[in-house]
C-alpha cells in the first residue's frame, strides 16, 4: 500500500475545501505541501449547483445591518441557531466577500458598476449577492478552481475517496486511507490537519437538487472515527424544484424567482400561500414546502405551479439564464407558461459537531461547509447562509491553523496500524450484494418515511428496514467499488437521521411530526459519538 505524508489533507472540492486551501496555501506553512481529493473531478461538487446567492452584509448596502441578518436567521432557525456563530459569521462576511472577489469571483453589477443585491425567503431586505444571474456557486468554484490549478504546492487526486480516518489511541487523528476507484489503489496519507469539506447527504433521498456525489461521507467519515455529530434529524426541502426534471437529481427553480415577485398557484391556476403564512411566498422554507406538500396531496397531484408570467421574457432570461434555458428545453416560457414545482432533499443542517473554526470532537480532524454543524442554521437554514458559512468556517480554519506545527506528526501506533491492516485484508472480495437495487430502495424509504411529513410509526419501519439493509451490507471496512463504499456512508447517516428524528418528540423547523405537532417550550439540540 503506498504511503505519502502531506501537511494537510482537504477531502472535498467545493467551495468550502477550495477556499480553504487557497488560503492555507498562501498563508500557512506547509513543509509537506497540501493534497486536495475529490471523489469525481475537482470542478464537481454541490456547491457548484447553488443558484441564488451569498448572503453578504455589506457597507454600501444602507438598508442592511448585521442586526437585521442576525435576527432573520435566528427566526428561520427556529430557536436553534447558535447566537454567538450567526453574529461572528455575519460580522466577517463583507470580509471574506473582499478577499472571494480578490480570487477572482465577479458578483453581478449594476449599469453604475454596483453590486446587485437581492431578496429570498426570510430576509426583512436585499442582501443576497449573485454572479452569473443563477450561477453564483459555479462561478465561484470556477473562479477557485482556476486559482488552485496555478499552484506547485497544492497536489490533487480526483476520482478518490477518502475510507478511514487514521486516529490513534490518543483520540488524535493522523490521516487517512484513500481509495482511487479507477485504479484500484489504496494509499496511506499521513497529514496533522485532516479537513472534511464533502457537502451534504441529498443522495439518501428518492427526489434531491444535489448531485450524485452528495452521499454523506464526510459525516460518515468522522462519525466511525468517534466524532460527535449534531443535529441529525434536521434535513432541509427545497419547495421548488423543477417537476420535469428526469435525471436522479432534479433541476432547482431558485428561491430568488420568488424573491422577484413569483407566486405559488395550484392546478387550477389559484394561489394558496395565503392559507399558510402572512409571508406568503416568502415564508421560511420549511413553511412553503409543508404548505406545497399538503396542495399536492389534498389536489391528488404530482405538483404545483410557479408563476412568474408578471417577469417580461427578457429580463427572466438575463437574471435567470440557467432556468431559462432549462424551461424553454421543455417547450416551457415562463413569460408566459407556469412552471411546474414540487419540493425537493436540499441541504443538510445537521452534521459534525465543530466550532466556527473548524475544529471537532477529535484533534487533528476538521470540518467545514455543510458537512459541518456550527449553530448557524438551527432547524432551518436561511436561504443563501449556506456559502457564507462555508467561506467564513474555511477562513477561520485557516487562522486556527497558523497556530498549528504541520511539519510534525506522531504516526506510528497500534490503534492505526490495526486500521491500516484492516484495509490490506481481501475478505471484502467474497461479498455479493446488489447495490443498485439497495441505492434504490434506501433512496425511497428515506423519502417515503423520514421526509417532510414524520411520525413514529414511518420512521420505526425506516429503522427497520434499514437494519435489513445493513444485515445484507455487512462490510466494515474495505469494499470493492465507489458504490460499495458510498452505500456504507448512506447507511451510516441514514440511521442516524432516524434514531434523531425519533428521539426529537415535537415539531420545530424542517423536522416536523405529525404525531407531535407542537414546538416543546425550551429548543435543545441533540448530539450523539460512538
Amino acid at each position: 500500500m503506498k504511503h505519502t505524508r502531506y501537511s494537510a489533507v482537504i477531502v472535498g472540492s467545493g467551495i468550502a475545501g477550495l477556499y480553504a486551501a487557497i488560503k492555507l496555501e498562501r498563508e500557512v506553512n506547509l513543509p509537506n505541501g497540501l493534497l486536495i481529493i475529490t471523489k469525481s473531478q475537482l470542478i464537481e461538487s454541490n456547491s457548484k449547483y447553488a443558484q441564488g446567492g451569498m448572503v453578504c452584509v455589506m457597507p454600501e448596502n444602507k438598508l442592511d445591518s448585521c442586526t437585521l441578518h442576525i435576527e432573520d436567521t435566528i427566526k428561520a432557525g427556529a430557536g436553534l441557531t447558535d447566537r454567538k456563530v450567526a453574529e461572528f459569521i455575519s460580522e466577517k462576511s463583507a470580509e471574506v466577500v473582499k478577499e472571494l472577489q480578490n480570487f477572482g469571483v465577479d458578483f453581478d453589477r449594476d449599469e453604475n458598476n454596483k453590486l446587485k443585491f437581492t431578496k429570498e425567503a426570510a430576509h426583512s431586505v436585499n442582501r443576497i449577492l449573485h454572479a452569473g444571474g443563477d450561477a453564483t456557486g459555479f462561478c465561484i468554484e470556477n473562479a477557485l478552481v482556476k486559482y488552485i490549478l496555478s499552484k506547485k504546492n497544492i497536489t490533487i487526486y480526483e476520482q478518490t475517496l477518502a475510507v478511514e480516518i487514521l486516529k490513534d489511541s490518543k483520540n488524535i487523528s493522523r490521516g487517512l486511507i484513500a481509495y482511487n476507484y479507477n485504479e484500484n489503489e489504496y494509499e496511506v496519507v499521513e497529514a496533522p490537519a485532516v479537513i472534511l469539506a464533502t457537502g451534504g447527504i441529498g443522495q439518501l433521498y428518492k427526489y434531491t437538487t444535489n448531485p450524485d456525489i452528495t452521499t454523506g461521507d464526510g459525516i460518515a467519515l468522522a462519525y466511525r472515527a468517534g466524532a460527535i455529530v449534531k443535529d441529525m434529524e434536521f434535513v432541509q426541502f427545497h419547495p421548488t424544484a423543477f417537476a420535469l426534471s428526469e435525471k436522479g437529481t432534479m433541476f432547482l427553480i431558485s428561491e430568488a424567482v420568488r424573491g422577484e415577485g413569483a407566486k405559488l398557484v395550484n392546478k387550477d391556476g389559484q394561489t394558496f400561500m395565503e392559507k399558510y403564512d402572512k409571508r406568503l411566498e416568502l415564508a421560511p422554507r420549511d413553511i412553503v414546502t409543508r404548505a406545497i406538500y399538503n396542495e399536492m396531496r389534498q389536489t391528488k397531484t404530482q405538483n404545483v405551479y410557479l408563476d412568474a408570467t408578471h417577469i417580461p421574457e427578457e429580463k427572466f432570461e438575463k437574471r435567470f439564464p440557467t432556468i431559462y434555458a432549462t424551461c424553454k428545453e421543455y417547450n416551457i416560457n415562463p413569460a408566459k407558461d407556469y412552471i411546474p414545482v414540487s419540493p425537493s432533499a436540499h441541504y443538510f443542517m445537521g452534521g459534525v459537531k465543530t466550532k466556527v473554526n473548524g475544529t471537532t470532537s477529535i484533534e487533528g480532524l476538521y470540518a467545514i461547509g455543510e458537512a459541518a454543524c456550527t449553530g448557524l442554521h438551527g432547524a432551518n437554514r436561511l436561504a443563501s447562509n449556506s456559502i457564507l458559512e462555508c467561506a467564513v468556517t474555511a477562513y477561520e480554519l485557516v487562522n486556527h491553523l497558523k497556530t498549528i506545527d504541520l511539519s510534525k506528526n506522531e504516526f506510528n501506533d497500534k490503534e492505526i496500524i490495526r486500521l491500516i491492516d484492516a484495509y490490506k485484508n481481501d475478505n471484502s472480495f467474497n461479498q455479493k450484494v446488489n447495490i443498485d437495487n439497495m441505492f434504490k430502495e434506501l433512496k425511497e424509504l428515506m423519502w417515503s418515511n423520514v421526509g417532510i411529513i414524520r411520525n413514529k410509526e414511518k420512521l420505526e419501519k425506516a429503522k427497520e428496514q434499514l437494519e435489513k439493509l445493513s444485515q445484507e451490507f455487512s462490510l466494515s471496512y474495505k469494499c470493492n467499488t465507489r458504490n460499495e463504499y458510498e452505500m456504507r456512508n448512506m447507511l451510516t447517516v441514514a440511521k442516524l437521521i432516524v434514531n434523531f428524528a425519533l428521539n426529537r418528540k415535537e415539531s420545530r423547523g424542517a423536522h416536523y411530526r405529525e404525531d407531535f405537532p407542537e414546538k416543546e417550550m425550551i429548543a435543545k439540540s441533540q448530539q450523539y459519538s460512538l
